[in-house]
C-alpha cells in the first residue's frame, strides 16, 4: 500500500509540473506574439493653411418686380379675352374686351344733350349781344340786360356739364377695352366670356408681372440683418448674390440687394430683405422656391482637413494627429465650415501637421503606425487652391452632411 501511495503522489507531482510548463511555455509564446505584431498602415494628410471665403444662404422666393392686378372699371358682360395666358403682354395691350353697346348709347345721349346745350348758349349770347347797346340807349331796362347776362352764364355753365357728362361716357367707353399697364407675363384668366364683371367683382381678371429683372424676397434674421449693415458700411462694392434654384442649378446671372422692408416681423424675429435678379428669356417666374448665397468675409489662413478624416462623437468632434515618431494622438478639435471635401477647424491642430486620412478605426491613443501619404492629396491640394464655397449656415451643413 506504501508503494503505491507513494507512486501515486509521483505521478501527481509530475503532472503538475507539466501542466506548469506548458502553461508557461503557451503565455510566453503569446506575450511574443504581441510584441511582434506590425504597426498598422494608415494614410495620412497635411494639414492645410488656406484663406477660406466663407459664404451666406437664405432661403428665399421669388415675385415680380412689378405686380399689376387686372380688374374692370365698368360693368359689363365680358365678349373676348385678346391674350394668350402665360405669354409676354405689352403696355396697353387689350387684354379683355367688355360689351360696347351700351355705353355707345351713353355717350350718344350725352352728345346730344351737349348739342342742346351748345344751341341754348348760342341764342343766349346772341341775345346778350342785341341788349348791350339797346341798354346802353337806355331802350331797355337794366333788368332785360341782367336777365341775358344771366341766362347767357347759365346756358354757358350747362354746356360745361355737359361736356363733362360726354367726357365720361367716352371714358367708361374705352373701359370697355381692358388693357394692361406694364410690360410683362400675364396670368390665368380668373373669369370667363360672358361673366358679368365690373368695379363691385371680387375676382381680378388677371394680373402682369414684371419679370425682368426678377425680384427675390430674403427672410432675413433681425441679427443678420444688423451684421450686415454694419459690414456694408465698411464695403467699397456692393456684395453679389448667387441664386440656387429648386433644382439645385445656379441661376446665371448675378443680382444685388435692393431694398429692406420697414419693420421686424415680430412673430418670426426676420426682416424681409428684396434683392433684384437679372431674367432674361423670362425663364424665372414669381412664386418660385429658391437659395440665395453670398460671400460674407474671407477667414484668414483658415486650417483645412479632408472630412473623412473628423469623427464625431455624441456631439464632439476629433482626429487623429501622427507626430514624427509615428506615434497617435488623438486630440479634440472645433469645427467650421465645410468646403466640398474639406472641413475648417477652428482649434486642436496646427498648420504642417499630419492627421490620419484613411484608417481611423485602425488607430487608439499612443499607439504607433506606418503612415502612408492619402491618396486623395492631390484632390485635396486641388479644390484648396480652387476654394469654392464654404456656406456658414446651419442649413448648408445640415445638406452636405
Amino acid at each position: 500500500m506504501r508503494c503505491n501511495n507513494g507512486l501515486t503522489r509521483f505521478w501527481s507531482v509530475s503532472a503538475l509540473m507539466i501542466f506548469g510548463a506548458a502553461f508557461l511555455l503557451s503565455g510566453c509564446q503569446r506575450g511574443q506574439g504581441r510584441e511582434t505584431e506590425p504597426a498598422p498602415t494608415v494614410e495620412v494628410a497635411d494639414v492645410i493653411q488656406k484663406d477660406v471665403p466663407v459664404y451666406s444662404e437664405w432661403i428665399a422666393s421669388t415675385d415680380g418686380l412689378v405686380n399689376a392686378t387686372i380688374r374692370a372699371e365698368v360693368q359689363g358682360y365680358l365678349i373676348k379675352q385678346n391674350y394668350k395666358e402665360g405669354d409676354f403682354v405689352k403696355k396697353g395691350q387689350v387684354l379683355f374686351e367688355i360689351d360696347p353697346r351700351p355705353f355707345e348709347a351713353v355717350l350718344e345721349q350725352a352728345k346730344g344733350q351737349l348739342a342742346q346745350q351748345q344751341a341754348r348758349w348760342e341764342t343766349a349770347k346772341a341775345n346778350l349781344a342785341r341788349i348791350k347797346p339797346l341798354a346802353e340807349q337806355k331802350a331797355v331796362s337794366l333788368k332785360d340786360l341782367d336777365d341775358a347776362i344771366g341766362a347767357e352764364q347759365a346756358t354757358r355753365a350747362a354746356v360745361i356739364a355737359a361736356q363733362a357728362v360726354v367726357d365720361k361716357a367716352e371714358v367708361d367707353l374705352s373701359f370697355t377695352k381692358i388693357t394692361s399697364l406694364i410690360d410683362g407675363i400675364a396670368g390665368i384668366a380668373k373669369t370667363q366670356i360672358g361673366n358679368l364683371v365690373g368695379p363691385g367683382s371680387v375676382e381680378e381678371l388677371t394680373t402682369v408681372s414684371t419679370v425682368d429683372p426678377i425680384k427675390v424676397y430674403i427672410p432675413m434674421s433681425e441679427q443678420e440683418y444688423l451684421k450686415d449693415m454694419q459690414s456694408g458700411r465698411r464695403r467699397t462694392q456692393p456684395v453679389e448674390l448667387e441664386l440656387i434654384l429648386a433644382d439645385g442649378s445656379t441661376h446665371p446671372h448675378k443680382g444685388v440687394l435692393a431694398f429692406a422692408d420697414r419693420q421686424v416681423d415680430i412673430k418670426t424675429g426676420t426682416i424681409k430683405v428684396a434683392a433684384l435678379f437679372p431674367n432674361p428669356g423670362n425663364i424665372l417666374r414669381p412664386g418660385q422656391f429658391a437659395r440665395v448665397r453670398a460671400r460674407t468675409m474671407t477667414k484668414k489662413g483658415a486650417l483645412l482637413v479632408p472630412q473623412r478624416a473628423v469623427t464625431e462623437l455624441q456631439g464632439s468632434y476629433q482626429v487623429a494627429v501622427v507626430g514624427l515618431d509615428h506615434k497617435v494622438d488623438i486630440r479634440p478639435v472645433q469645427v467650421a465650415e465645410r468646403v466640398d471635401s474639406l472641413w475648417v477647424i477652428e482649434q486642436g491642430i496646427k498648420s504642417g501637421e499630419q492627421i490620419v486620412a484613411e484608417g481611423i478605426q485602425k488607430v487608439k491613443q499612443g499607439m504607433s503606425v506606418n503612415p502612408k501619404p492619402y491618396r486623395g492629396e492631390s484632390q485635396i491640394k486641388t479644390e484648396a487652391s480652387s476654394m469654392p464655397e464654404a456656406s456658414s449656415t446651419p442649413q448648408a451643413k445640415a445638406k452636405k452632411r
